[in-house]
């Protein structure tokens, strides 16, 4: 591309050979400060010119790319999603492309933004973008588009997103005429048969080989290909039937006489602007704390000496929902290893939600610390501690019949932080799921109620191998769990146990422990969801390795040798073959 007024010229210096000098170039956001794998690239409003940059294909760990409000101009690659296979936020806006929408863009699976408005496409929109059950934000306006528009299946895209191309129609816009609808029918017929082979193929196949914990041996039935679909739409409403018949739409649930606000008040107290806003410093930059998918984090100090954090929401449509989710589920839990929500504020378009602060952080930033030659400072001790208290947690969720049960979803080791004490508290609960309100559940439910469950355990699984090998989560999962599984079948048949785990844990005292926590992760990442445990189990497991171990530190006539046998190194190679 082109920079003509050398916005980039400042930092994008290409001699520098150190690791990680491209996360310091201008617009650039790496997965780590101190490896070069690009997470987002936001370049918008520097005047760039030229054609879509074909150079992106070598950034193969891309999410995000903002190239919007420049000159850029030419076609969209047709071959877009061989560039940009895990794009989950695509901007394109305010530019000059040309041409048509390729079909292919139809192929990038993790899409929950894509703006391609105020340009100069022309054709139709490709029919296959409306499969899309993550998209989110979609946009045209402002081209020269025709043709009938997508019937979105998993979202609701206004008319303002369409606005300004005279030849398109459909609902959201006008109805379609027979000879606008005539040029698109056999198309249009052929796909949505073909899309329904297909998926009930894909359903079919997925239910008799890749899910064997949908049968229920007391029962010997097995669940029906309606009852799998009806499962995948369960998963994407994410609420009870209760919250259902009490909720609105959720730009209404934001409004200030809107009933669902008033509920949640009683829950959780709505604060003022105004004191957030003081307590932040007018949210100074001095103040950031952390940033997440959902919004930036700030340190708030009240006059009273008591601190703590407020996230402000980024102004997007799409996390109003996981807003009203983190109300209804933070406001009405309250365990040790959760975190406490203390209020909420909602002003105009911005929202804000405010916690107890967390001195430590979260889990990830301590198991992979930023700054260069930096050691590891957690002890296992600690890990230990950590793993304890987030399985207690999960397996409360997930067991806790006198209120709801809650089902997480979004597992990692960012979303857990540590108080002051190493207490971990579960966060991020944007994507969670209320599944029941009492204990008595369907047949049905069960079904789903049990994937979803399993979903949990394997995040769970991957967090307890981060803190026990120390590898970034990022390079076990990769886009899927073959990854992961290469990497569990690497480190199952390996016998260098040494090379197995974190150095910084290497020759502690606790290799025998740790070999026994590590068969727990990798029961609970099983590939097979039924093999997994459930979280209470994983729960007793974990503090049954712990207990047994400390009775071997405090006194050698208590010592079993079955589950804590001494370090020495043939023990250690026995522990390794079992687990093997």
């Amino acid at each position: 591309m082109i920079d003509p007024h050398g916005y980039l010229n400042t930092t994008w210096d290409f001699n520098n050979y150190t690791e990680g000098f491209i996360c310091r170039f201008l617009g650039v956001d790496c997965w780590h400060p101190d490896e070069n794998r690009v997470l987002n690239l936001i370049l918008f409003d520097l005047g760039l010119k030229g054609q879509f940059p074909h150079g992106l294909k070598n950034c193969t760990s891309l999410s995000g790319l903002n190239l919007s409000h420049n000159e850029l101009q030419g076609p969209i690659p047709s071959d877009i999603s061989k560039r940009l296979p895990y794009i989950t936020n695509l901007d394109l806006s305010f530019n000059k492309f040309s041409g048509e929408i390729p079909i292919n863009i139809a192929n990038l699976s993790f899409l929950n933004v894509l703006k391609l408005d105020k340009n100069k496409l022309t054709g139709h929109i490709p029919l296959e973008i409306g499969l899309l059950d993550r998209l989110r934000n979609f946009s045209v306006a402002n081209n020269r588009l025709s043709g009938p528009v997508p019937a979105f299946l998993h979202t609701n895209i206004p008319a303002d997103s369409f606005a300004n191309n005279t030849g398109l129609c459909g609902m959201p816009l006008d109805g379609c005429s027979i000879h606008q609808m005539k040029f698109d029918y056999s198309f249009k017929s052929g796909f949505v048969i073909g899309y329904i082979v297909f998926s009930t193929s894909v359903a079919i196949f997925f239910t008799s080989c890749c899910v064997p914990w949908v049968y229920i041996v007391e029962r010997k039935k097995k669940i029906t290909i309606s009852e799998m679909m009806m499962l995948m739409v369960k998963r994407k409403h994410k609420i009870t039937d209760d919250d259902q018949a009490g909720s609105s739409s959720t730009v209404g649930l934001l409004e200030e006489g809107n009933k669902e606000i008033s509920m949640l008040e009683k829950r959780v107290t709505r604060m003022s602007y105004a004191d957030l806003n003081d307590a932040t410093d007018n949210f100074s930059e001095n103040n950031v704390i952390g940033q997440g998918k959902m919004g930036m984090l700030y340190k708030a100090s009240l006059p009273n000496g008591y601190v703590l954090a407020v996230k402000k929401l980024h102004d997007s449509q799409f996390l109003e929902e996981q807003f009203i989710s983190e109300l209804k589920i933070l406001g009405s839990l309250r365990h040790i290893n959760v975190l406490p929500l203390l209020g909420f504020c909602v002003e105009s378009n911005q929202r804000f939600l405010v916690y107890s602060y967390m001195p430590n952080g979260n889990l990830y930033d301590w198991l992979h610390p930023m700054e260069e030659g930096q050691e590891k400072a957690m002890e296992w001790g600690v890990r230990v501690k950590v793993a304890i208290g987030l399985a207690r947690g999960l397996a409360w969720l997930h067991q806790n019949c006198h209120t709801v049960k809650i089902i997480h979803l979004d597992i990692s080791s960012k979303c857990i932080l540590l108080d002051q004490n190493f207490q971990p508290k579960l966060s991020n609960f944007g994507e969670a799921m209320l599944v029941s309100s009492t204990c008595a559940s369907s047949v049905n439910s069960e079904f789903w109620e049990m994937a979803f469950v399993k979903e949990d355990v394997h995040g769970f699984g991957v967090v307890l191998l981060e803190m026990i090998t120390g590898v970034d989560p990022s390079n076990m999962t990769g886009s899927s769990n073959n990854v992961l599984n290469e990497w569990i079948g690497h480190l199952s048949s390996s016998s260098d146990f040494h090379g197995a785990i974190d150095k910084s844990l290497i020759g502690q005292g606790f290799d025998a422990e740790i070999i026994q926590l590590l068969k727990v992760a990798c029961t609970c990442v099983d590939p097979i969801p039924d093999r997994r445990p459930m979280m209470v189990q994983v729960y007793e497991d974990i503090k049954a390795i712990r207990e047994r171990c400390d009775l071997v530190d405090d006194s050698s006539m208590l010592m079993q040798p079955e589950i804590c046998p001494a370090t020495s190194e043939k023990s250690v190679e026995i522990e390794m073959a079992e687990f093997q």
